[in-house]
C-alpha cells in the first residue's frame, strides 16, 4: 500500500507527571509488533526512557519520537515530559502532532501539569482525546475526575469545538483499555481512536516546494547532527539541494540522508512524504525553530515560541583548592563549549557570559540540576551558585514570576505545611479533602520562596507529601525573599578529616562529611545548630605521649553523616557560598574561603 498524508497519525502523548505517558506507550510498542517476540524490549518497561537520570529519577526528561504501524496506517508517536521544568521539550515537539492523547489518573485527577500541556495542544488547535489511566486504583474516582476534566476544559478551550472529545478508560500497565470501564485485553480502542479521532495531517502535499519545520535536533559519530520535524509541504528526497530560513536569513545546504521512524529506530529512506515526521543529516547548520525548504523563492514557516525561563545559576570553572583533581573538564573554555552544545537542542535554555563563568537560565530548579549532573556524568568540573529569580520589567514595574503550587499531605502533617507556606508568604487560593483522606491545598507562591520548598516538606512530611507547581505569570515584586537557615560549620584547616574532630564537631551540629575525606579552608562540612556560621577543624588528631604510640580512635561513635543530593545541596547555598561539583564529589564552600576576608567583607 503507497502511504499518503491521509494513513499518518501524528499523535503526542502529554500528562502531568507519572500518570502514565511512557508505560502506555510501551503497550503500544508491542501491541503493535514493533517488536518480535524474542526481543529484549517486549519484556522491559518504560522503553522510551533512554536516559541514566530519567530510570534513577522516574520521569521522562526528553521527548522522544517512535513510530509504530496498524491496520495500514502510519502511527508517530510522541512522548512528552510530564514535569513543568521539562516545558520547552513540549512546546518545541507539539509543533510535529496533529492531536494529543491526555492522559489522567483515575485518582488524582487533572493536575497542575496537566492543565499546563492541555492549555498548550488546545491552544495550538491540536484534538485532544481523553485517557483515564489506572482505573484499578482502590481510590479511584471516576465520576468526580470526569467532571474535572470537563471544568478543565471548559476553562481552557479557544475553539467551540474543544468542548467535544471522547474518553477512552485504561490500566496502561496491563496493557488494557476500553471505551467503558469494562476493559478489553489489549489497546485495539487506544488504536482506533488514533486513526478515527486524530485527524490526519493538514499539509500541503501537492507543492512543488518542500518545507520542514526543525522541532528537534540529534546527533551521533557516525553520520553527525540530524534535524528532526515534519514535513509541512511538498516532498523531500535524499540529496536534494534546500535552503535552511533562519531569522530572514537563507543559507545553501543539501540533504545527504533521510530518515523516517520506525519502532525505536530509524529508517533510510530515498523520499519523505508531507505530513511524515523525518530526520535528515547534512544540514548541520540547522537550528530548531528554522524552516528546511526547497525551491526559488521558499517560505519560512512560523517559528516556535517558548516561554521565559524563570531561574538562573552561576556556572563557572571549579576554583577551589582540589580543582583538577576529579575532573577531564575543567577551564571555562570547556564549560562554555559545552553549554553552546546544549543549547543546540535544551531551547528553553538561555546563558550569558557573568565573570569567569556564565549566568545559566532556565525553567526551574530541576531544568538546571539535570544539566548539571548530566555535564557532572560526563566529565566536568564545575562550581554552581545560588539559584535566583529572573526578574521582568513589566510597564515600568520589576515583576517576579510566581506559580501555582499543588500539595497533597496526610492529616498529621498539615500544621507542618501551613506553617513552612506561611514562612515562605504563600497565598492559599483553595483547600480540599481527597476521597483518600489527604488534604489538598493550592497555593500563589513566588517562584523565588519555592526554592529549597521542597526538601523542607519532604523533611517535615517524613517524605510522603506530593507536590507539583506550574507557572502562573508575574507579579509587582514585593522585596527579595531571603531564606532562612542555620550557619554553616566551615572548616578553618586543610587536610584530611579525622573520626577524633569530627566527634567532638557532631555536637555543634548535623555533619555533611565522613571521616578520611580532603577538606580546605572554607569547605563547609555541615550545618550549625545555632544561626551564624563557625569555624572548626574536621583534622585535628589525638595528641600522642610517650605512653601512647598510636591513636585509637575504637572508641569514637560517629552519628552517621547526611549525604546531600545535588539538588539538596543547590537549596542549601547563600548568596555568599558555592556548590563544587565534580564526577567524584559535590562540595558545598564559601564565595570567600579565607575567613578573615569573609568575616571582613560580611561587615562591609
Amino acid at each position: 500500500m503507497t502511504l499518503n498524508k491521509d494513513l499518518i497519525r501524528n499523535v503526542a502523548i502529554i500528562a502531568h507527571v507519572d500518570h502514565g505517558k511512557t508505560t502506555l506507550v510501551d503497550g503500544l510498542l508491542k501491541q503493535s509488533h514493533t517488536f518480535r517476540d524474542n526481543q529484549a524490549e517486549m519484556n522491559q518497561t518504560l522503553i522510551m526512557d533512554s536516559m541514566d537520570q530519567e530510570h534513577e529519577r522516574g520521569i521522562t526528561i526528553t521527548a522522544k519520537q517512535t513510530c509504530v504501524h496498524y491496520n495500514g496506517y502510519k502511527i508517530n508517536i510522541i512522548d512528552t515530559p510530564g514535569h513543568a521544568d521539562f516545558s520547552g521539550e513540549v512546546e518545541r515537539t507539539l509543533n510535529m502532532a496533529d492531536g494529543v492523547l491526555l492522559i489522567v489518573d483515575a485518582q488524582e485527577g487533572p493536575m497542575p501539569q496537566t492543565k499546563f500541556v492541555l492549555s498548550k495542544a488546545l491552544s495550538m488547535g491540536l484534538k485532544p482525546v481523553v485517557v483515564i489511566n489506572k482505573i484499578d486504583k482502590p481510590a479511584a474516582r471516576i465520576p468526580e475526575v470526569l467532571s474535572e476534566i470537563e471544568s478543565l476544559f471548559l476553562e481552557l478551550a479557544t475553539d467551540e469545538s474543544q468542548l467535544f472529545y471522547p474518553v477512552y478508560y485504561a490500566i496502561a500497565r496491563e496493557g488494557r483499555a476500553g471505551k467503558t470501564t469494562d476493559l478489553d485485553d489489549n489497546f485495539k480502542v487506544i488504536f482506533e481512536a488514533i486513526i478515527n479521532d486524530i485527524p490526519a495531517p493538514e499539509v500541503n502535499s501537492d507543492s512543488e516546494s518542500a518545507q520542514l519545520l526543525v522541532a528537534a535536533l540529534a546527533a551521533d559519530n557516525y553520520l553527525g547532527k540530524y534535524a528532526i520535524g515534519k514535513i509541512f509541504s511538498g516532498k523531500l528526497k535524499k540529496g536534494q539541494s534546500v535552503k535552511i530560513l533562519h531569522d530572514g536569513s537563507a543559507k545553501n545546504s543539501k540533504i545527504d540522508n533521510l530518515f523516517i521512524y520506525k519502532g525505536l529506530g530509524k529508517e533510510e529512506v530515498a523520499e519523505a512524504i508531507a505530513g511524515d515526521i523525518v530526520a535528515v543529516t547534512g544540514v548541520a547548520e540547522a537550528n530548531i525553530g528554522d524552516t528546511i525548504a526547497t525551491g526559488n523563492d521558499p517560505e519560512a514557516l512560523p517559528g516556535i515560541k517558548l516561554e521565559e525561563p524563570t531561574l538562573s545559576i552561576y556556572i563557572g570553572p571549579n576554583t577551589s583548592p582540589l580543582k583538577g583533581r576529579e575532573g577531564e573538564f575543567t577551564t571555562s573554555r570547556q564549560i562554555a563549549e559545552r553549554l553552546e552544545r546544549e543549547l543546540e537542542t535544551n531551547i528553553a535554555l538561555k546563558i550569558q557570559p557573568d565573570g569567569l563563568g556564565y549566568k545559566v537560565s532556565g525553567r526551574g530548579e530541576l531544568h538546571l540540576s539535570v544539566l548539571i549532573e548530566t555535564m557532572r556524568r560526563e566529565g566536568y568540573e564545575l562550581e554552581a551558585g545560588r539559584p535566583e529569580v529572573v526578574y521582568r520589567e513589566m510597564n515600568g514595574v520589576k515583576c517576579e514570576p510566581i506559580e501555582d503550587l499543588t500539595i497533597e499531605v496526610e492529616p498529621e502533617f498539615v500544621g507542618a505545611v501551613s506553617q513552612e507556606l506561611g514562612i515562605r508568604k504563600a497565598e492559599l487560593k483553595t483547600q480540599e479533602i481527597t476521597t483518600s483522606g489527604a488534604t489538598r491545598f493550592v497555593y500563589e507562591i513566588s517562584t523565588a520562596a519555592l526554592i529549597g520548598l521542597r526538601n523542607n516538606l519532604l523533611t517535615a512530611t517524613k517524605g510522603t507529601v506530593i507536590m507539583s507547581s506550574i507557572p502562573s505569570g508575574y507579579r509587582p515584586t514585593e522585596g527579595k525573599y531571603k531564606p532562612e537557615r542555620n550557619g554553616a560549620l566551615i572548616a578553618s584547616e586543610a587536610g584530611k578529616s579525622t573520626a577524633y574532630a569530627l566527634d567532638s564537631a557532631q555536637a555543634r551540629g548535623v555533619l555533611y562529611i565522613p571521616p578520611q575525606v580532603d577538606v580546605y579552608q572554607g569547605m563547609i562540612v555541615g550545618l550549625s545548630n545555632k544561626k551564624d556560621d563557625l569555624d572548626i577543624n574536621v583534622c585535628r588528631e589525638k595528641q600522642l605521649t610517650n605512653m601512647r604510640t598510636h591513636a585509637s580512635d575504637g572508641a569514637i561513635q560517629l552519628t552517621p553523616y547526611t549525604q546531600l543530593s545535588l539538588e539538596q545541596c543547590l537549596d542549601f547555598l547563600l548568596d555568599d557560598e558555592l556548590l563544587e561539583v565534580t564526577p567524584q564529589s559535590l562540595r558545598l564552600r564559601k564565595r570567600q574561603l579565607d575567613p578573615i576576608k569573609r568575616k571582613r567583607e560580611a561587615r562591609a
